[in-house]
């Protein structure tokens, strides 16, 4: 069968693969399309699995939501260029909202769930990594139902911020929002803090001022008041607000009569050792000769 420009055209437009990869494609399938896209795919798998062992620290974070409830997805690549590439953001995007609509809460139940009408999330990433050249994992979930009001923010598509709040007006809310995905706060009080945690901060305090020789019940009002400053440090409630240093979150919320009941943070490959190559290798790479 005779394999046209415009056969060729389509399947480029639905695979998203090379034309050369197409033509191959067709040809070996008989000019069928549906067939055709399926041996694409056969050899996606086959160039993803190869690809597989390689760090992916890159990514970016996408952001579904729906009145109360919202879902936060990172995606990961290996490089910041596939990072932004429109195909790769495209497919975060549709992932979050697969895992929204799907009520979906756990990463390995989402990689199951359908993502088009012809493909599960898994499916299209491996689609994604044959195009794209480089390993892609879909990492992690964080999905909020919120019981008061939710706010939301995504810093650049690398930070996402979703924070469940009471009685906040609505700026309020965006810039507590936002100080989080400034600040990183680990808890939202004192309170939540584990206890294993508080004594370990204690233990590390007066270790600090052992042998300074003062009175015992002095060392003690010393320790607490390096472990509150620590724990302050932690905690949301306790920060220095980011939209206003003079003072702290707490007090923004209080002169509002507001309340931060809960809030969840996701930021591209934290936790993930990333691989750091001299030029002089990079380029080695590059060329094939490392």
């Amino acid at each position: 069968m005779q394999i046209t420009a415009q056969m060729v055209k389509e399947l480029r437009e639905r695979s998203g693969a090379g034309m050369m990869e197409c033509k191959k494609a067709l040809t070996q399938n008989d000019g069928n399309l549906e067939t055709a896209i399926e041996w694409l795919r056969k050899q996606g798998l086959s160039k993803a699995d190869k690809k597989a062992g390689r760090v992916t620290a890159e990514g970016c974070i996408a952001l579904a939501q729906a009145d109360s409830s919202a879902v936060l997805v990172e995606v990961n690549s290996e490089t910041d260029f596939i990072a932004k590439d429109e195909n790769f953001v495209a497919f975060t995007n549709a992932v979050a909202k697969g895992a929204l609509e799907h009520h979906i809460t756990a990463i390995d139940t989402l990689k199951t769930t359908a993502v088009s009408p012809s493909s599960t999330v898994e499916e299209a990433r491996q689609t994604l990594v044959a195009k794209c050249g480089e390993n892609i994992q879909v990492r992690r979930l964080l999905r909020m139902d919120a019981q008061a009001t939710l706010a939301t923010y995504v810093h650049g598509n690398r930070i996402g911020v979703l924070v469940d709040v009471r009685n906040a007006p609505e700026e309020l809310a965006k810039g507590i929002a936002m100080h989080i995905a400034a600040m990183t706060p680990q808890y939202l009080s004192a309170d939540q803090v584990p206890a294993e945690i508080v004594q370990k901060e204690k233990e590390i305090a007066l270790a600090q001022i052992q042998g300074s020789g003062k009175p015992p019940e002095i060392m003690e009002k010393i320790v607490q008041g390096k472990v509150h400053k620590i724990l302050a440090e932690m905690c949301l409630t306790g920060q220095s607000y980011a939209l206003d240093n003079q003072i702290t979150v707490e007090q923004a919320l209080q002169q509002a009569g507001a309340e931060v009941l809960d809030f969840k943070r996701l930021a591209v490959g934290e936790g993930i050792e990333k691989k750091e190559d001299d030029f002089a290798s990079e380029v080695m790479k590059q060329a094939g000769l490392a």
